[in-house]
């Protein structure tokens, strides 16, 4: 089964996105600068945790209640 991506800058709460094997709703996503200064998104979990993508990185979604 395939699933469409988006791109890390496009992300907002409630999306359901594929990280580390296992799917995380997004509870906020910001903008912030990347180690090498060019432009990145925070996102933090429902779940718990955070992660930091480059704002190009393509994410595999899902729709929310989707299993």
């Amino acid at each position: 089964m395939s699933h469409p991506t988006k791109r890390a800058a496009l992300i907002s709460p409630g999306d359901v996105i594929g990280y580390e094997g296992e799917w995380r709703t997004v509870k906020t996503a910001r903008v912030d600068r990347g180690p090498m200064g060019g432009l990145a998104v925070v996102v933090t979990w429902e779940e718990n945790g955070a992660a930091r993508f480059p704002a190009a990185d393509e994410l595999l979604v899902r729709e929310p209640d989707a299993d």
